[in-house]
């Protein structure tokens, strides 16, 4: 007689894919962000992207409500992003460590071009929020779901090459343009992907920083609303500047995006989680 098999299979949790490194639920403004240019690290390449080098955050007598950020970035550019982050053997430039999800994030990534980039969840004044879809033409997750955005751009504050030789009233004038840049940054994808015009959108406040576990890719997410409806925004679609990049835009409500987020990037998965952190914690204030 054969035996029978009484085994049972368990469910088993697949790996995360993105990593939260810096959230802020309460939202921040542009005069809650701070930007150090790092000159001394030798991983930092001279190029035209921002590269997230870390983070601190300072609290204000212990309120998270009136927190600051100070983010650490440098420079890089597209050929170093694909010659580390896309690399195939991509996990070969990571610091090794036995106990990894205690190494902080910068010393781990020091070795890749880990340029910052940006999202946007927007929503419309019907209580909807913008997905596109990615064309299956672009370098990276053709055809996946993702909240609008690129990257901030060095060039847009007049950085082409790392910045030496200046005093601290030089400096801090440059820090505020490279803050700035972090919230005109986002202003600028979502009007040039959705086709939004720039004065119906609000002030963004800045929400976190989500890193891909894949190529390990950080994402800086923003938060704001556009005074239009759905149906407008669709019609305004049809005519963005960068509608390439994508093949549809959606507009879904909470629960829809909930379902969608299984098929965003890691990154994208994170800006999906520091949104509902940020209404979670909005409904208990």
């Amino acid at each position: 007689m054969e035996k029978s098999d009484t085994s049972v299979a368990t469910e088993v949790d697949p790996p995360p894919t993105y990593r939260l490194l810096l959230t802020c639920p309460f939202g921040l403004s542009p005069a809650h962000i701070w930007n150090q240019q790092i000159q001394e690290n030798s991983s930092l390449y001279n190029g035209k992207k921002f590269r997230y080098g870390g983070h601190i955050v300072h609290d204000v007598g212990g309120s998270k409500q009136e927190s600051s950020v100070c983010l650490h970035l440098g420079l890089t550019d597209y050929r170093t992003f694909v010659g580390t982050n896309l690399n195939p053997c991509w996990e070969k430039f990571l610091i090794p460590s036995e106990a990894m999800l205690f190494v902080d994030d910068s010393v781990r990534c020091q070795h890749t071009s880990s340029p910052l980039g940006n999202g946007a969840i927007v929503e419309t004044t019907d209580k909807r929020i913008l997905v596109l879809q990615r064309s299956y033409n672009v370098g990276e997750f053709p055809g996946h779901f993702v909240f609008p955005g690129g990257h901030s751009e060095p060039e847009e504050v007049g950085i082409s090459d790392h910045q030496v030789d200046k005093d601290a009233t030089e400096s801090g004038h440059l820090n505020k343009k490279i803050s700035q840049e972090m919230f005109d940054g986002i202003i600028r994808e979502v009007v040039e992907e959705i086709g939004v015009p720039q004065p119906t959108l609000t002030e963004p406040v800045f929400i976190g920083i989500s890193r891909r576990e894949l190529n390990v890719r950080p994402t800086a997410f923003f938060y704001l609303k556009c005074n239009l409806e759905s149906k407008e925004i669709q019609q305004l679609y049809s005519t963005a500047q960068d509608g390439y990049e994508s093949t549809q835009l959606y507009t879904v409500s909470r629960g829809e995006l909930k379902n969608m987020a299984s098929r965003m990037p890691g990154c994208h998965r994170g800006g999906f989680a520091l949104y509902e952190m940020m209404v979670e914690t909005a409904k208990d204030i």
